[in-house]
């Protein structure tokens, strides 16, 4: 059962996590965060897309402003 574990960890240690290896001993700090940027990037993007889409339906009068409690039963 140890040597199930072992492979587990030679996985991700030698092989998954690997690529970050090169950046976490890279001198710049900007490109060690590259990976950061681009998450950050997407992130951002989606934000703005789900925003505007929200803007759309309210807009169009479809969004539901009830304050109160909906009871479907």
């Amino acid at each position: 059962m140890t040597a199930f574990f072992k492979a587990i960890e030679d996985l991700f240690v030698n092989v998954l996590f690997a690529p970050f290896d090169f950046f976490r001993f890279m001198e710049s700090w900007w490109a060690s965060n590259l990976l950061n940027w681009i998450f950050f990037i997407i992130g951002a993007i989606a934000m703005t897309y789900w925003m505007l889409e929200l803007k759309k339906y309210n807009d169009n009068g479809e969004e539901d402003k009830d304050v109160s409690a909906h009871s479907y039963l």
